[in-house]
C-alpha cells in the first residue's frame, strides 16, 4: 500500500493505523473497469473479426487504455485538490479551444466530427468538456457562491459558458453530452442553493431548447419516435432497439451464459460500445443487470455522501466537485440504461467504466480518482484534527 494512502496517529486510548482511501470505493471502481474489459472482449469479437479479421482487435485496444488508466490514475492521485481549484478557469479555456479544433481539423466517423487525433492517440475531447466543466462549475460556486445566492447574475454566468459549450459540441453534433452537462450544471446550481426562481426558469428554457434541437433535426425526430414505437419500423428507425430489447428478452432470469449472446453476432449495431448493456442482459440476465447497477448506484451515492462530508469539514470546493461527480456518473448510467430498454430516446452516450472506448474510460477513471483523492484529503484533516486534540489534551 503506498505510504500517502496510510497514516498513523495517537490518541489519549491507542494508537492504531487509519487506512487513508476509501477501500470499498476504489474496489467497486476497479471491479466495474474489469468487468467491463470483460463485456467488451465477449461482445466485440464477432465485429472485430468481419472489420479487421482480428477477432481481438478491440479486445487489444482495451487492453491498451486499461493501461492508460493506470498511468492517469497514478497522477491523478498526486495532485492536490487546491490545485485542482487554481487551475479550474484554465483547464476550462483549454477544453474550449480544443472543441473548435475538433470542428477545424477533426476526424469525422459516421457523419460527426468528435476527435481529435494526436499521433496514435484519438481524444473525444466532448469526454474531457464533461470533466473540464464539472470541475469549473465546483471551482464558480466557491468563488461566487454569495453571488448565486442573491441574484441571477450570479447564477446566469455559468449558464453563458454553458451554452458556449453546448454549442460547440451540438456543431460536431453531440446532444447526448450537452444533456449530460446540462444536468451536472443545473444539479450543481441547485444544490448550491440558487433561487428557486432562476432554477425553475433555466429547466424550463432546458427543455424548450431540447424539443426545439430534436424538431430541427430529422435524425433526431426519427430517434424519438422510434423509442415510442420501435415494433413499427422493425428493420429500419426502430432496428438498433428491438435488437436490443430482444437481446434483455433472452436474458430471463440468469442469463445464457458469458460469451452465448446471439445479438452480438452482428444483430445489435454498437454491442461493445453504446449498446453494451443489452449484452450484459443476455448473457447474465436480470441478476446481472441488478449487479451492475448495484455498484454503478453505490459509486454514485458514495460520491453525494463525499460531498456532504467535505461540506461539513468547510471543504466547499472538494463538496461541490464530489457532487458533480456523482451527478454526472448516475445520469449518464440512466441515459445509457434507458435508451437500451426503450425508455428513453437513444443519446450515443457509453456505459460508465464499462463500455468500449479509451476517451469514455480515461476521463471517467479521472473522475473517479479524484474522488479517491477528495477522500483521502478529508481524511488527512480529520487524522490532523485528532493529533492537534491529543497533543493539546
Amino acid at each position: 500500500m503506498p505510504a500517502w494512502l496510510t497514516d498513523k496517529f495517537s490518541s489519549s486510548t491507542e494508537s492504531k493505523p487509519t487506512v487513508m482511501y476509501d477501500r470499498a470505493l476504489l474496489a467497486a471502481i476497479i471491479s466495474l473497469i474489469l468487468f467491463g474489459f470483460v463485456m467488451v472482449m465477449s461482445a466485440s469479437m464477432p465485429e472485430a473479426k468481419t472489420l479487421t479479421g482480428n477477432a481481438f482487435h478491440f479486445v487489444i485496444r482495451q487492453a491498451v487504455y486499461l493501461v492508460g488508466c493506470v498511468i492517469i490514475a497514478a497522477v491523478i492521485l498526486q495532485i492536490d485538490m487546491q490545485k485542482w481549484q487554481t487551475f479550474s478557469p484554465i483547464i476550462l479555456v483549454a477544453v474550449l479551444l480544443l472543441l473548435i479544433a475538433v470542428l477545424l481539423v477533426g476526424s469525422t466517423v459516421n457523419g460527426a466530427t468528435r476527435w481529435l487525433v494526436i499521433g496514435p492517440i484519438r481524444i473525444q475531447v466532448a469526454e474531457l468538456a464533461k470533466f473540464a466543466f464539472v470541475v469549473f462549475m465546483a471551482g464558480y460556486l466557491v468563488r461566487r457562491h454569495q453571488e448565486v445566492l442573491e441574484n441571477s447574475k450570479g447564477f446566469y454566468k455559468p449558464i453563458v459558458l454553458f451554452a458556449v459549450y453546448a454549442l460547440l459540441i451540438l456543431l460536431q453534433p453531440d446532444l447526448g453530452t450537452v444533456v449530460v452537462l446540462f444536468v451536472c450544471t443545473v444539479g450543481l446550481l441547485f444544490l448550491a442553493g440558487a433561487r428557486l426562481l432562476d432554477f425553475f426558469a433555466l429547466i424550463l428554457a432546458g427543455i424548450l431548447a431540447f424539443v426545439a434541437l430534436v424538431v430541427v433535426e430529422p435524425y433526431r425526430m426519427r430517434r424519438v419516435t422510434s423509442f415510442m414505437d420501435p415494433w413499427e419500423d422493425p428493420f429500419g428507425s426502430g432496428y438498433q432497439l428491438t435488437q436490443s430489447l430482444m437481446a434483455y428478452g433472452r436474458g430471463d432470469w440468469f442469463g445464457q451464459g458469458l460469451g452465448n449472446s446471439i445479438q452480438k453476432l452482428e444483430y445489435l449495431p454498437e454491442a461493445h460500445t453504446d449498446f453494451i448493456f443489452a449484452i450484459i442482459g443476455e448473457e447474465l440476465g436480470f441478476i446481472g443487470i441488478i449487479a451492475v447497477l448495484s455498484v454503478l448506484l453505490f459509486i454514485a451515492l458514495r460520491a453525494i455522501k463525499l460531498g456532504n462530508q467535505c461540506l461539513e469539514l468547510e471543504k466547499p470546493f472538494e463538496g461541490y466537485l464530489a457532487y458533480g461527480i456523482g451527478i454526472w456518473i448516475c445520469f449518464q448510467t440512466v441515459v445509457n440504461v434507458g435508451a437500451s430498454i426503450g425508455m428513453l430516446p437513444t443519446k450515443g452516450l457509453t456505459l460508465p467504466f464499462i463500455s468500449y472506448g479509451g476517451s469514455s474510460l480515461w476521463i471517467m477513471t479521472a473522475a473517479a480518482m479524484i474522488l479517491i483523492r477528495i477522500d483521502y484529503e478529508r481524511r488527512l484533516s480529520l487524522t490532523q484534527a485528532i493529533i492537534g486534540k491529543s497533543k493539546n489534551g
